[in-house]
């Protein structure tokens, strides 16, 4: 079987983590190659990192504006690649891959993630997203939350949904690199007096609620002179979060450093981490968290109790609680015994649930369904499906 994964990915994150790590846990006789929009050139990096891992990549010259280009040079990829099957991911992939891929005539999959409305553009590429999806051959969803929002939202035919959850890296986690405590602690500064780090990671917008976790941070570290916090990412939201934590005073214990490539060392460095979003699809940042063995303090929300068991490796709370977060982070960083406790059964959760292998073998079969003679011949393909296949057109793939 030929897949290919298309998208446009500016960097290597966590919805690209579980790109990889699919076509790492699938089967040697599935080759896979990931294509990806250039978005301004900003698509190198992703796709930099997955030719280093050993997969052959495509950087697509066409995009936005130029979609009917964008659909012609994808449809010649899928025919060039041999393509059974395409794996679409975000609002622009889900729309012009579906095109290219009733053009080659083979089944094109969308990966519903979740929706951020990070900006007013975006929000209105979701809502084009939303109305797209039902038009997809099938739609995976990331958590139980996230397809409840898709039935509810996107009205797509059960028959034509899956639920296959993000998973976790637990080779990344496997062991713990002596120097990233110390690494952890020097983001913070050396007069600080910290020795107790909650860690935070992600997009700075407004759905991942940080501005709720500057307002728990006050309490945490009025009440515990040795804690601080370590928010990892880059965002429109940096210079608000930035003056947030001048006006609390928290300068000297509440340090944003950006994007790290180092993040997986660090996570299992931390004594806590939080997760404030008002929204989210499965949180990778939660998967991590857990298979390093860290407790976690997360919103319920989507599917992040799915991901965390509320008192068994972690504590949920409601969006938009700043002190609800600080009671329960407060509650961990003072019990050593019950972080030790939470880590460990967040450890044995990640592994016998958040596999790749079981992923992988999910997404198979939902693949081996989709291209079969029978569903194939089903399929309503519009008038491409009946034309030959286009003359190769020796398409330089990376690898």
């Amino acid at each position: 079987m030929r897949l290919v994964h298309l998208t446009s990915s500016t960097f290597f994150g966590g919805p690209e983590r579980q790109m990889l790590g699919l076509a790492q846990a699938l089967p040697a006789d599935v080759r896979t190659t990931f294509a990806s929009f250039s978005e301004g050139g900003r698509s190198a990096g992703f796709l930099d990192e997955i030719r280093r891992n050993g997969f052959p990549t495509v950087p697509l010259a066409a995009d936005f504006p130029h979609a009917l280009a964008a659909v012609r040079e994808t449809t010649a990829l899928l025919r060039d690649t041999q393509c059974d099957a395409l794996i679409c991911h975000g609002y622009k992939a889900h729309i012009l891959g579906r095109a290219a891929a009733r053009r080659a005539g083979i089944p094109a999959v969308a990966v519903s993630r979740g929706w951020t409305g990070e900006t007013r553009k975006v929000k209105v590429y979701e809502w084009l997203d939303r109305r797209h999806l039902r038009f997809m051959d099938h739609v995976v969803c990331v958590s139980d939350g996230q397809a409840a929002k898709v039935r509810r939202w996107c009205r797509v035919p059960a028959a034509r949904m899956s639920v296959i959850r993000n998973s976790a890296r637990l080779a990344a986690f496997e062991s713990q690199d002596p120097a990233a405590r110390q690494r952890l602690l020097g983001f913070l500064p050396s007069d600080s007096g910290v020795s107790q780090v909650v860690l935070a990671a992600g997009r700075l917008s407004p759905e991942k609620g940080f501005g709720v976790l500057v307002e728990a941070a006050a309490t945490v570290c009025r009440e515990n002179p040795a804690a601080g916090v370590v928010l990892f990412g880059e965002g429109v939201l940096r210079p608000e979060l930035e003056a947030r934590v001048r006006d609390h005073g928290l300068a000297n214990r509440f340090v944003i450093p950006g994007f790290r490539t180092d993040l997986d060392s660090l996570i299992g460095a931390a004594d806590v981490v939080v997760l404030p979003s008002f929204t989210e699809g499965l949180p990778n940042v939660a998967l991590e968290a857990s298979a390093a063995g860290v407790p976690v303090v997360a919103t319920a929300v989507g599917g992040t109790p799915e991901a965390i068991a509320d008192g068994e490796t972690g504590f949920l709370v409601p969006p938009g609680q700043p002190a609800r977060i600080a009671a329960k982070v407060g509650e961990l960083l003072r019990d050593p015994e019950l972080r030790a406790r939470f880590g460990a059964a967040g450890k044995h959760r990640m592994r016998t649930t958040f596999t790749f292998a079981a992923q992988a073998a999910a997404y198979l079969k939902l693949l081996q369904q989709l291209t079969s003679p029978t569903r194939g011949a089903a399929m309503d393909r519009g008038p491409h499906s009946a034309t030959a296949p286009a003359p190769r057109r020796g398409y330089a793939v990376g690898g």
